[in-house]
């Protein structure tokens, strides 16, 4: 597999901890809004023509939308495959594809990828694009890339040179405020199908709330919280975390509300390579959203630009009204996930040898035109791959969000995967005003959690 290295040389300067990573030039970054996007896509299309070039993204609603619905139509139902990838023929193809893709594609017959035709649906406010620029030459990363700092709301890296970079633009991607309420389910290696949980989620960025206040190192930059209502064990359970920008001064801070305990209390293990009860076990903390969390356990490095097959404007699984016509035995249901060709950022996170985490190695997909991780693999201590995961995007295109609320992971050894976020068959996906302080204090779930 040839990847094509577009790394700067000032990535070669050693990192030393603690110490400013200096932003790039004004050279560099005058090709903001060129020959790049302002958040640093390659703006033409590709050799072949197989990727167009960006041309603003999907603003408009197709017909049949109905405004503030959480609904969102496919603007592209009526396309065919262009391409159909699976185990007879998936070696010539897997240059372009995770290992755990090859990996389904080998071991099931029925299993296999439908490439559609690209479409480069990403679009941003613009307010965040103009950050973004600024972010170019101002921006830092201190602590060894661990933490950053001097941001704007927007893209903070939109030319990385280095991998923990590319990953902030992962975790400071533009989500909004969305109340979603879903389902996770798990499928056993038997291909029995069973629900994890159903929730309530309230999630947000702080960090977009205002795009004209600088944001300091210790802010919090995402929170979320969830009631779970379903199954009948886990009913009136909620959880609530938030993450800020220098995880080393400020770790993430995590409650918890047990109805039997009747009080909400510090959940510090809500994090790093925990196991996920919404998983169904499948999953770790930080494998939420393919990864979230901070970066301090691996070192990262940004390999280079490729062009692959990945999960893209997924509407149709995305508003699925009926879990059960997705959760087929040993692999979601190919037909509903359309897969096509976009230019990712491969970034790869090496276990630190002072480090624990159950994942020896992770490599990680992100979209060049969001900086979403679309996809990852996890290797074990021993180098063998052990769980893949794939988030589905599909673009808000009432609101100028790329949205990936559904996402899953697959457990190579153990034969099982879960999808989370299935939420057609409660309306879809919601984007609210706001919430309130009070109501991203801890003590509010207790209130909320009673069952």
């Amino acid at each position: 597999m040839k990847l094509r290295y577009s790394l700067l040389a000032s990535a070669l300067t050693t990192i030393i901890a603690g110490q400013a990573q200096a932003a790039v030039s004004a050279q560099e970054a005058a090709k903001l809004g060129t020959s790049l996007t302002r958040v640093g896509a390659e703006r033409a299309a590709n050799a072949d023509g197989s990727i167009p070039a960006y041309e603003g993204g999907l603003t408009s609603a197709p017909a049949g939308f109905k405004a503030g619905d959480g609904m969102r139509p496919d603007p592209f139902a009526d396309e065919k495959p262009l391409l159909v990838i699976d185990g007879k023929n998936v070696e010539q193809y897997q240059g372009q594809l995770t290992a755990t893709t090859v990996e389904l594609a080998k071991r099931y017959p029925s299993f296999h990828v439908n490439v559609y035709p690209t479409h480069r649906t990403v679009a941003l406010p613009a307010a965040v694009l103009e950050n973004s620029v600024k972010n170019a030459t101002g921006t830092r990363s201190i602590d060894g890339g661990e933490a950053i700092e001097n941001l704007l709301p927007g893209v903070p890296f939109p030319i990385p040179t280095t991998g923990s970079e590319a990953m902030w633009n992962h975790l400071l991607r533009v989500g909004g405020n969305r109340n979603v309420k879903y389902d996770s389910w798990i499928v056993d290696s038997g291909g029995g199908a069973s629900l994890s949980t159903t929730a309530m989620s309230f999630s947000s960025y702080p960090i977009y709330e205002d795009m004209n206040k600088p944001f300091n190192s210790t802010d919090v930059f995402f929170q979320m919280k969830l009631y779970y209502t379903g199954p009948a064990r886990r009913a009136g359970e909620a959880i609530m975390l938030k993450d800020t920008a220098n995880p080393l001064a400020q770790p993430r801070r995590s409650w918890q509300y047990l109805p039997g305990q009747r009080r909400v209390k510090l959940a510090p293990d809500l994090s790093y390579d925990t196991p996920n009860p919404g998983t169904g076990g499948a999953g770790t903390y930080d494998d939420v959203f393919v990864f979230n969390g901070a970066l301090d356990r691996f070192e990262w490095k940004l390999v280079g630009k490729q062009e692959m097959f990945v999960p893209y404007n997924t509407y149709k699984l995305t508003y699925a009204l009926d879990p059960k016509q997705l959760t087929t035995a040993n692999h979601l249901a190919p037909d509903f996930v359309r897969w096509e060709k976009h230019r990712v950022w491969v970034v790869e996170g090496t276990l630190k040898s002072s480090a624990r985490h159950i994942y020896h190695k992770r490599r990680m997909y992100l979209d060049e035109d969001s900086w979403i991780a679309l996809a990852s693999d996890q290797y074990d201590a021993r180098g063998k791959l052990y769980r893949g995961s794939f988030a589905f995007l599909s673009q808000s295109y009432d609101k100028n969000i790329p949205d990936v609320t559904p996402f899953m992971i697959y457990d190579l050894i153990g034969g099982s995967y879960n999808i989370n976020g299935v939420t057609g068959a409660y309306g879809g996906i919601h984007y609210t005003d706001t919430l309130s302080k009070a109501q991203w204090a801890p003590d509010a779930l207790a209130g909320a959690g009673i069952r």
